[in-house]
């Protein structure tokens, strides 16, 4: 199931972004970011539909999907 990012509480849609980041170990490119750009750049994504905030009733855990990693059925769905 989508959840729209506004419907979360601020600090709980910044702890899912946070622990997104933080777990996927993302390549950024040739220089480091810090925590809060990671951040800023997945709520862009959020924004723009790039990335989706889901939620999987059977484990009742909330995550975040790229656009097609949703397509093609991934986690909770």
């Amino acid at each position: 199931m989508i959840i729209p990012p506004e419907r979360l509480p601020e600090e709980t849609l910044t702890a899912v972004i946070e622990s997104y980041v933080l777990r996927e170990g993302t390549d950024y490119g040739e220089h480091e970011r810090s925590l809060a750009d990671k951040v800023a750049q997945v709520r862009r994504q959020l924004a723009s539909g790039d990335v989706l905030l889901t939620y999987d009733l059977e484990t009742e855990t909330c995550q975040l999907l790229t656009l097609d990693e949703y397509r093609r059925g991934g986690p909770g769905q």
